[in-house]
């Protein structure tokens, strides 16, 4: 498992793919802190992270749509799935692999609230753990988009399929707007990423929102790993 993880990690700086996902997070995550703290003149990371919502939309189909589609693209999946290494370990090696790489983009975060602290005490209890909650939203983007991978063996389709798939997710709140069944209002609320994400983003860390997050990524890989399991006796 260990030497799947870094050859997927690695595979992300020896092609543009992991350079160019940096560079995008990296240059909204900055334009989005000038704008509303260093501009207004805020410590306030607040509305950086809720704006950064629709940023992760386009983000982690770029990191995903390369896990499964290439391989199988490349024919190579084949070999991977002969190892000796049980294709749930291969699921999780690949999905700490783009974790690792969302990470990397979330740490600007932490950059930012250094910048904060020249000019006044910014609150880094909240800030921790607004990246706490970008990696938990993360994450589970990450497993939906991996399933979504294992789908095809073309990486720009993975992409365009997991981007739809995120818009709708993140339309859930304006789509219960429109229904009139109580119940399934309640539910599409209960469903909703945004609402769970903003809860970090204000500073609120709920149990609730982490067990969600945390379900829906446990979930969206083992049906990854049914997946994959079931190709491989195809």
């Amino acid at each position: 498992m260990t030497a799947i993880f870094k050859r997927e990690f690695q595979s992300y700086f020896t092609s543009p793919v992991g350079y160019v996902v940096l560079a995008a997070y990296f240059f909204f995550g900055g334009l989005f802190f000038y704008a509303q703290c260093l501009f207004q003149g805020t410590s306030s990371m607040m509305y950086v992270f809720k704006l950064m919502f629709s940023i992760v939309l386009i983000i982690i189909p770029l990191i995903t749509m390369r896990t499964f589609a290439e391989d199988r693209k490349q024919k190579t999946d084949q070999a991977l799935l002969t190892s000796p290494v049980g294709v749930f370990s291969i699921v999780l090696a690949k999905y700490f692999s783009c974790l690792c790489v969302f990470a990397l983009c979330s740490s600007v975060y932490l950059v930012e609230g250094l910048i904060l602290s020249f000019f006044t005490s910014p609150d880094w209890s909240t800030i921790i753990g607004n990246v706490f909650g970008s990696v938990m939203l993360g994450s589970a983007f990450i497993s939906i988009g991996m399933l979504i991978s294992t789908l095809t063996e073309s990486v720009v389709v993975a992409a365009i399929s997991s981007f739809v798939i995120n818009m709708l997710i993140s339309l859930l709140d304006t789509i219960a707007m429109t229904v009139k069944l109580d119940v399934l209002t309640q539910v599409l609320k209960w469903l909703s990423f945004q609402s769970r994400y903003d809860n970090f983003a204000a500073g609120l860390i709920s149990l609730s929102d982490v067990v969600f997050f945390l379900s829906v990524t446990f979930l969206f890989l083992f049906v990854t790993d049914r997946m994959v399991e079931r190709r491989r006796w195809a």
